[in-house]
């Protein structure tokens, strides 16, 4: 730890330097650029600052203490370092954790796609479900919901429901909380529709996709196919007869992505391009992880949409998250949209194995 404090301590000071000089100052872009990197280690630097001052405080304390020459004042230096102790305990844990190599999506806004699984119409009123869910969650941190495509049942569910969440400040990025939700979530319950009041057990598949700037990751005009079609409805009936829903196939891989909840073409177009683009990262990625091999198994968020992470168990009230091993009740809060508490502990998972891993 001690050479990576000293290594962020040098960056820090170059990169002070760089952003006093004319070349840069004359860059906005970089200046930009160096400016954020600068905001990331200033939280560090707070940190390893005030460690610093501990151990002088700590010195200073002890020989007081060792000079045995004022009772009240040994007292008083033996009680500040107790609290100079904890204090310096819980600062090292936080250095530790900001000295972690940092996810480079964390920061991003995402497009989850949501899709019945085993269970036919259960499982697609059960997609609508996690989307309130996920919505409601979305508002409590200040994100905007976008739906980009969706294909709704005639009982109110979605066979398949894909929207954007995107942040409207910098300090909630996205990704950083919703990377955990992707993998198979299992509903047990009684349905609406059972009358003989058996317990059925349906699946819904989440994707929590990291949203790619078209900068970062450029799509060839020439590998792509785009079609237009008449939005639906439904059960599949036609809503209206402009050609505005628009779907595009990326030739090369066979990936297709639609859109037709906007009137304008224009605007599904745009929206299409958007999923295509993190479809094509996450796949990219996903060869990469395998390449990798048991390096992804040290991440909870891993964005495996194969994985069963979590179980809804209504008779039980109860939901258990599978990675953890960890259960929840009050499930009908949970489904409002308090996802927080289970967000955290995940969270705090995921931090442990990767302190665990770094160790080794």
């Amino acid at each position: 730890m001690i050479n990576q404090i000293e290594s962020i301590k040098k960056e820090y000071l170059e990169l002070q330097d760089k952003l006093n000089s004319p070349e840069i100052s004359a860059n906005p872009s970089e200046m930009a650029t160096l400016g954020k990197r600068q905001a990331e280690l200033e939280k560090t630097m707070e940190i390893v600052n005030r460690l610093e001052s501990i151990a002088k405080e700590l010195l200073e304390n002890g020989e007081i203490i060792n000079s045995h020459e004022d009772e009240e004042m040994t007292a008083m230096a033996i009680e500040a370092n107790v609290a100079l102790h904890k204090e310096r305990e819980e600062l090292e844990k936080k250095l530790e954790y900001n000295l972690l190599p940092k996810d480079p999506n964390d920061s991003k806004d995402v497009i989850i796609e949501i899709r019945g699984g085993a269970g036919g119409d259960e499982a697609s009123l059960f997609a609508a479900t996690l989307f309130k869910m996920y919505s409601r969650y979305a508002e409590s941190n200040n994100w905007k919901v976008s739906i980009m495509n969706s294909s709704t049942t005639e009982m109110g569910g979605y066979k398949e429901i894909i929207f954007n969440l995107s942040s409207l400040d910098n300090e909630n990025p996205v990704f950083r909380k919703m990377k955990y939700e992707s993998g198979v979530h299992r509903v047990q319950r009684i349905p609406e529709t059972e009358k003989s009041g058996r317990i059925h057990t349906s699946t819904v598949t989440v994707a929590v996709l990291p949203e790619i700037e078209e900068v970062d990751f450029k799509i060839d005009a020439k590998d792509l196919r785009i079609d237009t079609f008449a939005s639906s409805g439904p059960g599949g009936q036609s809503v209206n007869t402009t050609m505005s829903a628009v779907r595009i196939t990326h030739l090369p891989t066979g990936v297709v992505a639609s859109c037709q909840d906007e009137k304008s073409q224009h605007k599904n177009k745009d929206k299409a391009m958007k999923v295509l683009r993190s479809r094509l990262m996450q796949i990219q990625k996903d060869e990469e992880d395998k390449k990798l091999g048991d390096a992804r198994l040290s991440q909870i968020g891993t964005g495996d949409r194969s994985e069963k992470i979590r179980t809804y168990n209504f008779p039980q009230d109860r939901i258990t998250d599978h990675r953890i091993k960890v259960s929840w009740s009050n499930m009908e809060n949970i489904l409002l949209g308090n996802l927080n508490g289970i967000i955290e502990v995940l969270q705090e998972e995921d931090v442990k194995k990767k302190l665990e891993v770094g160790s080794h």
